[in-house]
């Protein structure tokens, strides 16, 4: 197949989208919403309202350096360090007397927000780790014979086909890196330029891209070793290549169409939902397209690469 004989046009594309991502994480870093860094949301409505004019009203408070973001057409998120009693009392009088509508109103501590960040990083690498294991364990040799001696000693023939369950779990993981990657350096960038910020939701679209991107790549793999067991049962020597190209070829469709219709809702969730959920709603649209793409044009490619590699 044309993605398995070019693999080093693709290996080469994954590469300079990895390293990108890495820079852009590295120089900008990602911009920590309340959610961990601790803090005061406010989320207000104001038809007659204009940023300048919420910014000149504001200009009076030590509130440090505060983000202030219009949402919708009257609507505006407002996120400032944590407010003392009478500083919390004051910003909200001076926003009414704008004619501000309070819709929201929420705190959360530096000490919560540090839990909640180091909570996330656990979340995502116990994630990783589950689907190495789950990998290894559903990709185990199959058991192709059992005998049992005049002695009564059973023994147990197992037949990987020549590719250890590991292998599949460990280009799985390294898909897995690349898909959570791209959103993060999209979301680096975005924070930079537009002061997009991350929260729980990112990291929860995070945990369901590591799902969802999962899932593509183990059916190729379910299809490759459904043909190795062909080849072995029929005595065909076939090229390992042609193989999981055969695989791919086979499932190719159905990654595409999946994805497209996952897309189809994820575009409507962020074009016509609620302001809080586009960045969620975002991350999952970039976490879809990149985990497509490593399930067909990097995981398949890499496993005819280690596999040739360890003969």
């Amino acid at each position: 197949m044309y993605i398995i004989k070019h693999r080093r046009i693709f290996f080469s594309i994954t590469a300079i989208v990895v390293a990108l991502s890495i820079a852009i994480t590295a120089i900008f870093g990602l911009k920590l919403g309340i959610d961990f860094t601790g803090g005061t949301l406010v989320e207000f409505n104001c038809a007659d309202c204009s940023k300048a004019v919420i910014d000149e009203s504001l200009s009076g408070y030590d509130l440090g350096e505060y983000s202030l973001r219009q949402s919708g057409d009257s609507g505006f998120v407002l996120r400032t360090k944590a407010l003392e009693g009478s500083q919390r009392e004051a910003v909200l009088k001076t926003l009414a007397s704008d004619g501000a509508t309070i819709s929201n109103f929420s705190e959360v501590g530096p000490t919560i927000g540090q839990e909640l960040k180091d909570k996330a990083l656990w979340a995502i690498g116990l994630v990783m780790l589950a689907i190495v294991l789950f990998i290894a364990f559903a990709f185990r040799p199959a058991i192709v014979k059992t005998e049992t001696s005049k002695t009564g000693i059973i023994t147990v023939t197992r037949d990987s086909h020549g590719v250890s369950s590991w292998i599949y779990g460990l280009v799985a993981i390294i898909a897995l890196i690349h898909d959570v990657l791209v959103p993060v350096g999209i979301f680096a960038l975005l924070g930079y330029f537009t002061g997009a910020e991350v929260g729980v939701l990112f990291v929860m679209a995070l945990l369901a891209i590591l799902g969802y991107s999962v899932n593509d790549t183990i059916v190729v793999f379910d299809r490759v070793r459904e043909h190795l067991k062909e080849n072995a049962d029929n005595k065909r020597d076939e090229d390992f290549g042609e193989t999981v190209g055969k695989a791919l070829s086979e499932t190719i469709t159905r990654s595409i169409n999946t994805s497209f219709t996952t897309l189809i809702v994820l575009l409507a969730l962020y074009f016509a939902g609620p302001v809080v959920t586009q960045n969620f709603a975002l991350t999952l649209i970039a976490g879809v397209i990149a985990g497509t793409y490593s399930s067909i044009f990097l995981a398949s490619p890499l496993l005819v690469v280690i596999k040739k590699w360890r003969e």
